[in-house]
This record gives C-alpha cells, structure tokens and sequence, in this order.
C-alpha cells in the first residue's frame, strides 16, 4: 500500500503546472545561452574587424566619376597596408588632411621620394631610383588632367588625384598626402549590385620612359 505523501509527491512531479514551468525555464536557458553568443561574436568577430580590417564607405560626390558613382557602397580593406606600401594606382580612402572628420577618396599618382611634375594633361616622374623620366599613360580616364605642379615628394608621402579631375580636390590643391592619413584601399564594391567588384577601380599605370640628357 502506498504511503500517501509518496503519492503525494509523485503526482506533485507530474503536475502539468510542473512541466510547463520546466519547458519556461528550458527556453529561458537557451535564449540567454543564445544572446551570450550573439553578445561574444559581436565583441570578439565583428568588431575588430569592423575596426582594424575593413569597413564600409559610401562614395560621395563626383570626385571620382565615372570610376566610382555618388552612392556606391564600399567595403573598404584596412589591414594590408600595414604589410605593404601603397603603390602608384590604388584607389584609397583617408582622412582629409585639412579636416580629419571627413573622409577622401583618390588615386595615387606620386610615390614617396618621387619628383613629380604636371604641365597641362602630362604628369611626369623622376626618382633617385630612376632618373629616367617616366611619363603616364591616363588613358583610361574620361576627363583630361590640368594643373601646374612641380613637387618632391617626402619619404611618407603621396600624391593623389581624383578620376574626375576638372572636380576633384586633390595634392594638386591642398599638397602632398602624408601615409598617416590613409585608412586603407577600395577592397570590394557592394553597391549598386550590377557594379559589384573586387578591388574596383585599380589600375596599373603604363609608364613610357624618356632620356634625359645631362649638361655637365
């Protein structure tokens, strides 16, 4: 015969109310367990590489027309400049130099150490590396170049230039742009989807050499 409390206790156990209050806490545990890993993906995956490896852009203005759009949505790379040097014909994003709240982006003409010169719709350059003159070949833009600049570039510095160059802002203006400033170079081009690329807008430069003859 059973003992009347063990009764009571084993119907107590099966009680639907029971049940029920063990399936909240079963969903209670799996949520909480489910926003702890939301939570560390975020901070430890997301995050830095938000911060140190790419983020995105949205192209403003039509400095770089018709390379890149007003509106187009860049994921821009980051990290590999802290490996290697820019080189002549990225495209990069950076910090304007005049007001480091606002972000450019351009194409690097000029390299550290370079002599560059622009007269008209030639740019020319020089280096202890290459005394030769090498002139660039820009025929794949649509708009033709003007200015009148005559620079040596410093050790940590850059020239760059907009696609779009009757309206860019540029090293043609506001000088050379120092190596400090650059966040990084156009890695992927999102948006508008019938655009979408892997490092858009990159171009290696043509170079024609020219002799140069010495009057000592």
């Amino acid at each position: 015969m059973l003992d009347p409390n063990e009764k009571n206790i084993t119907s107590e156990k099966n009680s639907p109310e029971k049940n029920e209050t063990s399936a909240h806490s079963w969903i209670a545990r799996s949520f909480s367990s489910e926003i702890i890993r939301f939570v560390f993906i975020a901070v430890f995956v997301v995050l830095p590489i938000r911060i140190f490896i790419a983020q995105p852009f949205i192209v403003s203005g039509s400095s770089m027309d018709p390379t890149f759009k007003n509106g187009e949505y860049l994921i821009v790379d980051e990290i590999s400049y802290r490996f290697e040097d820019p080189q002549r014909g990225d495209v990069v994003i950076f910090k304007y130099p005049l007001d480091t709240s606002k972000y450019f982006i351009k194409r690097i003409i000029g390299l550290p150490g370079e002599h560059l010169t622009i007269t008209g719709n030639t740019i020319a350059v020089t280096s202890t590396k290459n005394p030769e003159v090498l002139r660039l070949d820009e025929a794949f833009l649509s708009h033709q170049t003007f200015g009148n600049v005559d620079i040596v570039l410093g050790k940590d510095e850059y020239f760059v230039m907009g696609d779009n160059r009757p309206a860019s802002s540029d090293s043609r203006i506001w000088g050379p742009l120092k190596k400090e400033f650059i966040t990084g170079r156009a890695l992927v081009r999102l948006l508008p989807i019938k655009r979408t690329s892997l490092f858009p807008g990159s171009h290696t430069y043509l170079e024609t050499n020219t002799t140069t003859t010495s009057t000592q």
